[in-house]
């Protein structure tokens, strides 16, 4: 299996300015390490809800750091504050609309207010880059999705999709653990 550069982005004022720890990026490295099964390179960064700078960070991690993955937490909200998504726009090649809507469904089964999120999934040049929420257990089920008792998918998270979408833009090939989630992927 081909290791893969996964860029990470925690976006929260409160925490980039220490006044509280940083859980986002904890929470997406936990739950990579136990869903991905190819070697990872992680490239992270914590910064304030600023759309220039989140902006930029994004151009980075895709243009010069060549990440064909990009998560993004936090700033998704209502909030005026909240501009991943606006950022995330401004640099994309491409808009993905079934990310989002499928973050949505996900997180609708857990809370009603998930309708008020705006999540959004890009493909920039061959990176594929997803919004998701800040909270640990929401990046959680937004990835992995929904599950009965007996762990059967009831609703698919996003990554189920994740490794189709890099491998179809030019991306290495990521193999998952399907006890966490099962991708599609065609046959080799």
């Amino acid at each position: 299996m081909e290791k893969i550069k996964i860029g990470l982005i925690s976006i929260s004022d409160r925490a980039s300015k220490g006044i509280y720890k940083d859980k986002g990026l904890p929470a997406l490295k936990d739950w990579l390490d136990l869903a991905v099964l190819n070697d990872k390179e992680y490239i992270e960064h914590l910064i304030p809800d600023e759309q220039n700078l989140i902006e930029k960070t994004l151009i980075k991690l895709v243009d010069q750091d060549k990440c064909p993955l990009v998560l993004t937490t936090g700033g998704t909200g209502p909030y005026i504050r909240d501009v991943t998504p606006d950022a995330t726009l401004a640099v994309a090649d491409k808009v993905m609309p079934g990310f989002g809507e499928q973050m949505r469904q996900v997180s609708l089964y857990y809370v009603p207010t998930a309708i008020l999120s705006r999540q959004v999934g890009v493909i920039r040049k061959q990176s594929l880059i997803l919004n998701l929420p800040g909270r640990p257990n929401a990046i959680k089920e937004t990835l992995e999705g929904v599950k009965d008792d007996d762990g059967h998918v009831k609703i698919h998270g996003v990554f189920a999709s994740v490794p189709m979408c890099i491998e179809v833009i030019g991306g290495p090939r990521v193999e998952t653990n399907e006890k966490i989630v099962k991708a599609f992927l065609p046959k080799i």
